[in-house]
């Protein structure tokens, strides 16, 4: 398979994109996967280039195990496949490095997730944390709000389903 060299404008970006320091994966800390994905995306949509070069650029970061799995991946891909968008690849790049067992724990902390002693600033960004872990589970805005109510004290909760009703958003 001959590939063209990248055009002087790719590697200038490219080079950009290696300025900003972006994390390398090697597939030895699966809690890390999504940490590294959303790094890499943060810098491509920085520099507005998260479907043109995302793929191409992220491919470049990764070590080892995970360097393996893509060669082999481009291996048995067709000639004329069209390139992954970063959705397609993020999805099968997570199924692939963060085991179902760890999905499923991080989904079952959310769920189970309620204030206690944490602070309101403290459940919030633990929840938040987590409703990354289980994008099925707040597949809307509102459906997310309700989540997060739910996990209150009563108290609390009273007054923010109040705020719901008017459907004001916060």
């Amino acid at each position: 398979m001959v590939r063209a060299a990248a055009s002087e404008e790719g590697q200038l970006r490219f080079a950009r994109f290696k300025r900003y320091n972006p994390p390398t994966f090697s597939g030895l800390a699966s809690d890390g996967a999504q940490g590294f994905l959303e790094e890499c995306h943060s810098i491509l949509r920085t520099m507005d280039i998260v479907e043109t070069s995302g793929v191409a650029f992220t491919m470049f970061q990764l070590k080892g195990a995970t360097h393996q799995w893509w060669r082999a991946y481009k291996l048995g891909s067709p000639v004329d496949a069209t390139s992954l968008t970063w959705v397609q690849f993020s999805e099968m790049f997570l199924r692939k490095f963060v085991p179902q067992s760890l999905w499923d724990a991080w989904r079952t902390e959310w769920e189970q997730l309620r204030l206690g002693t944490m602070s309101v600033l403290g459940y919030a960004v633990r929840f938040s944390d987590l409703a990354r872990h289980a994008p099925a589970l707040v597949s809307s805005a509102r459906g997310r709000v309700h989540r997060f109510i739910e996990g209150l004290r009563h108290d609390i909760q009273f007054s923010m389903a109040r705020e719901l009703e008017s459907y004001v958003s916060f």
